[in-house]
């Protein structure tokens, strides 16, 4: 498969073989490459929790509500705001950091970001699977609690990896013109809207979604079964608090 194919076809694997395990060596030479990713100042506010470990496995899974993706992967790798390292370090200079604020939040976010995708392509182009977890700040405490992260490092994306025990289809996207915008932002009409989603709404699966949670629409189910805004309300206070805790004050 050359490169255009890859990105044009990939998919995430949720389930794994169980008869294959994923060598570790391989997965620190690919995390290796992966940290060349671009970041902010260079300062690489990340680290990375790789676990093979079958029972630390285990004990993660309840953070991710026992999901099939995590309760089958041969390994698992917890990427994480780390302001601990980079604030040591500043210390051991005689230098006061100043990232536990939204900014130096926002740069960790989109940096530690940058590098578990470019660890899942590489992943990927390796034959093997991955799945992006998005239960990884809901739970962050549990997570920190598990993996024995110290003050100032926060969970932000969980991915599992394994060998394909599956071949699900490629997932639909928004046409091109919904999400990419010329010279300036263009604010689409109402008819633009239901068109860009109408291929996503005729979707079998999604129809069939909308009748079983009683709903006229998919909208309606996103916003109001999917990612209610009391449940989002509710994972923020306790998301806040958790960031409070590591010494991050948004």
């Amino acid at each position: 498969m050359n490169n255009k194919d890859y990105f044009s076809t990939r998919r995430s694997i949720r389930r794994y073989d169980a008869s294959r395990n994923v060598d570790r060596q391989m997965l620190m030479d690919l995390l290796g490459r992966a940290v060349h990713a671009p970041n902010t100042g260079n300062m690489q506010t990340y680290s990375v929790i790789l676990t093979t470990d079958p029972e630390v496995i285990a004990s993660l899974a309840p953070a991710h509500y026992n999901q099939p993706a995590i309760s089958g992967a041969k390994a698992v790798a917890t990427f994480c705001l780390d302001f601990n390292r980079f604030n040591r370090w500043c210390a051991l200079g005689g230098a006061q950091p100043g990232l536990d604020n939204l900014q130096g939040f926002t740069w960790g976010v989109i940096d530690t970001s940058i590098v578990a995708q470019q660890f899942c392509t590489l992943a990927e182009m390796e034959g093997l699977g991955t799945c992006y977890l998005g239960t990884t700040t809901y739970n962050a405490g549990m997570i920190a609690e598990t993996l024995g992260l110290p003050r100032e490092v926060v969970p932000v994306i969980t991915v599992t990896l394994g060998y394909p025990a599956e071949d699900p289809s490629v997932q639909p996207r928004l046409p091109l013109e919904a999400v990419v915008h010329v010279d300036r932002y263009k604010d689409p009409s109402d008819d633009d809207i239901r068109r860009f989603y109408a291929d996503e709404e005729a979707l079998e699966e999604n129809r069939r979604f909308v009748a079983e949670n009683g709903k006229e629409n998919l909208a309606q189910v996103f916003a109001e079964v999917r990612y209610p805004r009391e449940s989002n309300e509710r994972f923020s206070r306790v998301y806040r608090e958790f960031l409070k805790n590591q010494g991050i004050e948004l």
